[in-house]
């Protein structure tokens, strides 16, 4: 299981989905809501409908579900999955969330996967590309 908002989806996306799909047989991705992300980050460009079918579409991706809009643990109880693959950047710590997990009956190993290679492609840091290219003239490089 991987989980994230995937609001703009980019390379970096593609990566941990790619790493999250090595460690087990199925990849079961859970799509933040619309409240979490804005929660959590801020509010989301892409609606979470279409967030969640665009990751599925993803060629690591078995399956993208909706997470639960008041408990995160919800959906993982539901999908019972055996690793829980977090990004280098989420804010979770692995040892509460297999501890949290395990308390309810679902005993998981969670694996904090490294950052993808080229950073600069960020969803922040591409939006920040496209303001500042915004501002230059029509024309200009």
């Amino acid at each position: 299981m991987a989980t994230g908002v995937f609001d703009l989806l980019h390379p970096g996306h593609v990566f941990f989905l790619t790493e999250a799909r090595k460690l087990g047989d199925d990849l079961v991705v859970v799509v933040a809501r619309d409240q979490t992300a804005r929660r959590l980050k801020r509010e989301p460009y892409v609606a979470e409908h279409i967030r969640r079918e665009m990751v599925e579409a993803l060629k690591p991706v078995d399956r993208a579900v909706l997470g639960s809009q008041t408990d995160i643990y919800e959906t993982v109880v539901r999908e019972k999955p055996q690793i829980i693959a977090l990004g280098y950047n989420q804010q979770w710590n692995e040892r509460e969330v297999e501890s949290e997990c395990a308390r309810r009956g679902v005993p998981v190993k969670v694996v904090r996967l490294g950052a993808y290679p080229h950073n600069e492609l960020a969803t922040r840091k591409i939006i920040e590309r496209i303001l500042e290219r915004a501002k230059t003239p029509a024309g200009d490089p």
